[in-house]
């Protein structure tokens, strides 16, 4: 099927569902769906987003702003992750425990709303990774429509720029807990320094933009555009000075850039 073939088939997939909430993080993928099914389902549809330390604030004002502008009711669902057992051990697993603690808060919040059906945004090209969260999404019998339609993350670009929304182009995104090796003890103030650091950079005019937590040292990982950025010696002199007071000791740039899943190149492949 072509792009146009498979958001039809989307929309029908959706229209057979008399309600629904959509787990809405306010990135490219999960505003494309909820945008689809509020087109569909109108008032049937809910949105919920998760509130959490390892969630900046910055796109929880952003999702709150789309769901404002689009009359769609939004739930804000405190989830911190930290509470959960085992999670700030940071074990390979993590995120599977993340969504499963995150999909029973969600389903509870149907369950109140006598919505029938949850459903999240992951797109076929996710299956390419390591996504133990995907775990979670089956067991909770969540659904998957982007998945379940194969489109990918430029097919989902292109659909979102000819409806016109703002987040068609914008910075691929994962929770800040996924700036940490496995095993690396995950803490409130951590994660604060990683939500300072990126927000630097983003306030630079870094658009793609990961800094990987590794100790005293801070791993900037960035396309081309960041790259360019950071080559002039006042921009690194910057980053450099203001690192070291957010709490790094060490910076420095992946010569390799931003990747999806980078933490995931030190696990077996027997485990992805």
């Amino acid at each position: 099927m072509n792009t146009e073939q498979k958001y039809e088939v989307l929309r029908q997939y959706i229209s057979n569902l008399d309600n629904l909430i959509v787990a809405f993080s306010g990135g490219t993928d999960s505003t494309f769906l909820l945008k689809t099914a509020h087109d569909i389902l109108g008032n049937k549809v809910i949105a919920v987003t998760a509130k959490s330390y390892s969630f900046p604030q910055r796109e929880l004002n952003e999702a709150t702003a789309f769901c404002k502008k689009e009359n769609i009711r939004q739930i804000i669902c405190d989830s911190e992750e930290l509470n959960i057992e085992n999670f700030s051990r940071n074990p390979i697993n993590r995120c599977y425990l993340c969504k499963k603690e995150l999909f029973s808060k969600i389903w509870s919040a149907a369950r109140e709303n006598d919505i029938h059906h949850v459903a999240e945004a992951s797109n076929i090209d996710d299956d390419k990774d390591y996504r133990p969260g995907l775990k979670a999404v089956s067991e909770h019998g969540v659904k998957s429509p982007l998945r379940h339609v194969e489109l990918t993350k430029e097919e989902i670009r292109s659909l979102s720029k000819k409806l016109g929304l703002p987040t068609w182009n914008k910075q691929s995104f994962a929770c800040l807990a996924s700036r940490f090796p496995y095993g690396e003890h995950i803490t409130p103030q951590r994660l604060s320094m990683i939500d300072r650091a990126e927000q630097l950079l983003l306030d630079m005019g870094l658009r793609q933009v990961r800094v990987r937590h590794h100790g005293n040292l801070a791993r900037i990982e960035t396309d081309e555009l960041g790259f360019n950025i950071l080559m002039k010696r006042s921009q690194r002199e910057k980053v450099y000075k203001q690192f070291k007071e957010i709490g790094f000791t060490y910076i420095a740039i992946d010569i390799l850039g931003y990747r999806v899943g980078s933490m995931n190149e030190t696990l077996p492949v027997s485990r992805i």
